[in-house]
Formats: C-alpha cells, structure tokens, sequence
C-alpha cells in the first residue's frame, strides 16, 4: 500500500468512497450523493503544506483517504487545531488501511504546525470510534440527537487528541 497526497487526478475515486458513506448511511450526515463538480472547491481547499488529503493506493487503486480540514478558518487563535476525517472502500475495510492514514496524518503535523486533532464523528461510528481511540483520542463531546435520519436520530460525537497525548508520541 502506498500513502500519498491525492492529485486532483483522484478526485472522482474520493467522491466514489464518500458516496459508498453516504448510501450506507449513518456514516456521514450528507444524505445525497455528491458529485465531482461539488467537491471541486473542497478539493482545492486541501493544500499539502496546509491541510492535505492523503489517499491510500492499492495495486494502483485509491481504496481510502483522510483529510484535515482548518477549525473555523479565519480565527487565527486557533490556527494549530485541525479536524480529521477518513474514509475506505467498502472492499477494503478491515485490512489496516484507515490506521495507515491516520498514522501519516499524525507524523504529518509538526510539519504542518498542527498541535491538536479532533473528529467529529455520528455516535453510531462504532469503526471509526475504535480507531480514534487507538491513536489516543479520548472523547470531548457530546451533541444528541442532532442528525435526523429519515426519524432516527443520532448524536455527534468529539473527539480529540492533542500533540501532549502520552500516546501520541510520534507527533513530538
């Protein structure tokens, strides 16, 4: 497997992976597809020396990708938090390759002067819930029932890890 900064040449294969989410749902709050136009500005907002996205290439497949995304862009106290989102191919789940990201996001964020990490995740995210707290997320927050899916709601969770974190001493 190899880890890389996503061209915009992977663009159609990262809004394949976010749909297969979104059909699933209760893995993202979208409740429609998206399209490659529509993610066209997100795309370009993700700049490797800034917030990137990593995708994960498999046999010269994208199979999975994460992104760090600003907190609340603009408010320069808060320059050196960055959310974290994943996503892998149904086909690929369970095979390492969400921890193979996150593990290169994290050695990543010295780099990109990044000191705190943190998901905000549906409460039914068990997977991804899991992997958090293997790279030593711990749990922040809590908002219930904000998503409403089709009657069924569902809350978000926070988590966070800041670069301090005992377990997280490869960011150090």
């Amino acid at each position: 497997m190899n880890i890389r900064f996503a061209t915009i040449n992977d663009l159609a294969a990262l809004v394949n992976i976010y749909n297969q989410a979104i059909a699933a749902g209760q893995k993202t709050a979208d409740l429609e597809p998206v399209t490659v136009e529509s993610r066209r500005k997100w795309f370009e907002a993700h700049l490797p020396d800034s917030y990137p996205i990593l995708v994960a290439e498999f046999e010269g497949k994208v199979v999975g990708y994460l992104c760090l995304s600003p907190y609340r862009p603009g408010r320069d106290a808060l320059r050196f938090t960055a959310e974290v989102s994943y996503y892998v191919h149904f086909d690929y789940h369970r095979q390492g390759i969400a921890s193979a990201l996150m593990q290169r996001a994290i050695r990543l964020c010295p780099s990109l002067h990044i000191k705190t990490l943190f998901a905000i995740l549906l409460e039914s995210s068990r997977e991804s819930i899991g992997l958090l707290k293997k790279f030593g997320f711990a749990q922040w927050g809590y908002l219930p029932r904000v998503a409403d899916f089709n009657g069924v709601e569902v809350g978000h969770v926070y988590y966070v890890a800041h670069r301090e974190a005992e377990v997280i001493t490869s960011w150090i």
